[in-house]
């Protein structure tokens, strides 16, 4: 067989990319449970959301090291309030942003009461829906 400039190849057709569905299980955060409903669309990326927040990452084998968030780090650190408010949301919007149904996190309020931080900011969709989250870490 002879290696030719002119030999035909077999074309493929380009394909536009689909948005996989997020389908997945409802996950009882006060339980620890999940509850065997089905969730979809923004119920499911808030969920995600909550949960990339509260896994620690690197700790769990069943996880990819983009999966979680490194807060844990910071936690018991005698930490400045300025830096608390750069630190955190760059720690959550590198949690996040990997997502495909993500594509922004923005507008962060990290206050800081006792032993306690409260965290509220908003998460920009793809399909431009935006979500308001808040967390107490």
């Amino acid at each position: 067989m002879a290696l030719s400039p002119l030999q035909e190849y077999e074309r493929f057709e380009e394909t536009t990319a689909q948005t996989e569905s997020s389908k997945t299980y409802h996950f009882d955060f006060t339980t620890g449970q999940f509850t065997g409903k089905l969730i979809d669309g923004e119920e499911a990326l808030l969920q995600f959301i909550h949960k990339a927040i509260k896994t620690a990452r690197f700790r769990y084998l069943i996880y990819d090291d983009q999966y979680g968030c490194e807060l844990e780090d910071l936690i018991g650190q005698d930490i400045s309030n300025e830096l608390l408010e750069t630190e955190i949301p760059r720690l959550i919007t590198e949690a996040l942003i990997y997502d495909d149904r993500i594509e922004l996190v923005r507008n962060f309020s990290v206050v800081r009461e006792k032993d306690k931080l409260y965290v509220s900011f908003e998460v920009v969709g793809k399909d431009e829906t935006v979500l308001n989250v808040s967390e107490v870490i």
